[in-house]
C-alpha cells in the first residue's frame, strides 16, 4: 500500500475504493496514528481548524448556538477553537493568519479593517445573529419578533407595557435588543398603548433591578416584555420579591426560548438557536469551498405558556390582526429564507 494511497484516505479523496479505505483506516486505528497538523498545514495550505468567536460563552443562547455549530464542524472532520470575548473591539487580539481556515462569528460582526485582515490571511468568515453585505450570514428579523410579542400583549388587553432590554450604546455594538424594542414600540403606538423602557447591561440580575424599580412605581405596568429570556427570568424574580403574582397581576414575555424557559412556564418569542448554529456552520463550510455569499433568515414563533394573561382590570383583549394564527413570522423570501446578502440588507 503506497504512501500516496494513505494520504488520499487521510485527506478524504474520493479516488480510493471503499475496501481500500476500510483497510487503511483499520491500520491507522491499530497503530494509533494521528496526522501531524503542522505538516499537513505546510502541505495543503490548510490548518484543518476553524474558530468560533462569541461574546459571553456561558450565556444560554450562545451555548445552544455552539451546540449546533460544533456538531457540523466536527462532522466535517475539522477542529474547533472557541474564542470568548468579553471586552470591546473583540477582533483586535485575534490573529488568524496561519492558525485558522475559517471563523464563525456569533452575534459579532467584524468591521472593515478586521474583515480585510481576515481576507488577506485567507480566512473564510460567516456570521450568526448579524449581517454584513460581504459575508454569508444567518439571522432573524428582530423587529418582527418584537412586534409578535407586543401584539400578543395588546391582544390580551394590556395598555401599559414595559420593555426591559440591553444598553443600546454598548461596547459590542449589539442591535438585537434595540430592534426588538422598535418592533414592540411600533405595535403599541398603533394600538394607542404606553411603552415604558428600561435598559441596562445584559443579565438576569441587572434585569431584576430594572424590573423592581418599575414595579415599585406609582403606576406600574401590567406587562413586561423582556429583550431575552435571561432578562425575563430577572423580571419574574422581581415580581416574586414584591409579591406580585404572575400572570394575575403582571404578564411577562421573553425572547429566545432557551431550555429553561419551558420549565419556568415562560411565554416567549422562540428563535431556532441550535438551528442557527447549524446553518451558520454550514455556511462557513461553503465559504471555505469558495461558495458565493448568501443570507438566511430563520422563522420566529410565539410560544404561549403560563406567564401571560389579560390584565385584571381589562374587560377583554383586542384583536391583533397582524398576528398569524400559527404565531410564526415567515421569512420574506419564498426560497426557504435564502437570498443574496445585499438583497436582505435592502429590506
Amino acid at each position: 500500500m503506497s504512501i500516496a494511497t494513505v494520504s488520499r484516505v487521510l485527506n478524504g479523496s474520493a479516488a480510493v475504493s471503499a475496501n481500500t479505505r476500510r483497510r487503511v483506516r483499520a491500520v491507522i486505528a491499530e497503530l494509533g496514528y494521528a496526522p501531524n497538523a503542522a505538516a499537513r498545514a505546510l502541505s495543503t495550505g490548510r490548518t484543518g481548524v476553524v474558530g468560533v468567536v462569541a461574546p459571553f460563552l456561558t450565556q444560554p443562547a450562545v451555548v445552544e448556538r455552539l451546540r449546533g455549530a460544533s456538531r457540523i464542524i466536527a462532522g466535517a472532520g475539522l477542529e474547533l477553537v472557541l474564542f470568548d470575548v468579553e471586552r470591546p473591539d473583540p477582533f483586535a487580539a485575534l490573529s488568524p493568519a496561519g492558525r485558522l481556515d475559517g471563523l464563525l462569528c456569533v452575534s459579532l460582526c467584524p468591521d472593515e479593517h478586521d474583515l480585510e485582515r481576515f481576507v488577506a490571511a485567507g480566512v473564510a468568515v460567516a456570521l450568526v445573529d448579524c449581517r454584513h453585505p460581504r459575508l454569508s450570514s444567518v439571522a432573524i428579523d428582530d423587529v418582527a419578533g418584537g412586534r409578535l410579542a407586543a401584539e400578543h400583549l395588546v391582544a390580551l388587553g394590556h395598555r401599559r407595557i414595559a420593555y426591559v432590554g440591553d444598553d443600546e450604546n454598548g461596547p459590542f455594538g449589539f442591535t438585537s435588543s434595540a430592534r426588538r424594542r422598535q418592533g414592540a414600540a411600533d405595535v403599541l403606538r398603533e394600538a394607542g398603548a404606553e411603552l415604558l423602557v428600561r435598559r441596562g447591561p445584559h443579565g438576569r440580575e441587572q434585569a431584576r433591578r430594572l424590573a423592581a424599580d418599575l414595579l415599585a412605581s406609582e403606576s406600574p405596568p401590567t406587562a413586561v416584555l423582556a429583550g431575552s429570556d435571561v432578562q425575563a427570568l430577572g423580571v419574574l424574580e422581581a415580581a416574586e420579591a414584591t409579591g406580585m403574582r404572575v400572570p394575575d397581576a403582571l404578564s411577562v414575555v421573553g425572547f429566545d426560548n432557551i431550555e429553561v424557559a419551558r420549565y419556568a412556564g415562560l411565554t416567549t418569542v422562540a428563535q431556532p438557536l441550535e438551528e442557527s448554529g447549524v446553518r451558520g456552520a454550514k455556511l462557513l463550510l461553503q465559504a471555505l469551498q469558495g461558495a458565493p455569499c448568501s443570507a438566511l433568515q430563520l422563522d420566529l414563533r410565539l410560544v404561549v405558556r403560563k406567564t401571560t394573561a389579560p390584565p385584571s382590570d381589562a374587560p377583554g383583549g383586542m384583536p391583533a390582526p397582524s398576528v398569524r394564527h400559527d404565531g410564526i413570522v415567515r421569512p420574506r423570501h419564498p426560497d426557504e429564507g435564502e437570498s443574496s446578502c445585499q438583497d436582505v440588507l435592502q429590506h
